[in-house]
C-alpha cells in the first residue's frame, strides 16, 4: 500500500475527530474527539516514517501518545470535579474555571 492512502484514512479521522469538538458539547465527547485527531496524527508520523526508512516517526508518535494519555487524566479529573461541585457539564455555560 502508498502512503497516500495512510495520508487519506489519517485526514478522514482528523476531519472526524475535529468535527465533533466543533459540534459536541458534552465534555468526555470533546475529549474523545481530540483523542481521534492525535491518533490521526500518530498514523501520519508513522507513515512518513515507514516511507522515509527511519524510526523518528514512531519515537514521535510514542511521545504524542504519551501526552495525549496525560491530556486524557487532566481532563478527565476537570470533568468528575466539575461533577462533583454540581456544575453544569455544558462546555458553553462553564463559567467556573475562568482565571
Amino acid at each position: 500500500m502508498g502512503i497516500a492512502w495512510f495520508l487519506a484514512l489519517s485526514a478522514f479521522i482528523f476531519c472526524i475527530g475535529a468535527g465533533g469538538v466543533i459540534t459536541r458539547r458534552n465534555p468526555l465527547v470533546i475529549l474523545l474527539c481530540l483523542e481521534l485527531m492525535l491518533n490521526a496524527g500518530n498514523l501520519a508520523l508513522l507513515s512518513f516514517s515507514r516511507m522515509v526508512g527511519n524510526r523518528d516517526g514512531q519515537v514521535f508518535a510514542l511521545i504524542v501518545m504519551v501526552v495525549a494519555a496525560c491530556e486524557v487524566v487532566v481532563g478527565l479529573g476537570l470533568i468528575v470535579a466539575m461533577y462533583r461541585r454540581r456544575l453544569p457539564i455544558d462546555v458553553d455555560e462553564v463559567s467556573e474555571l475562568r482565571g
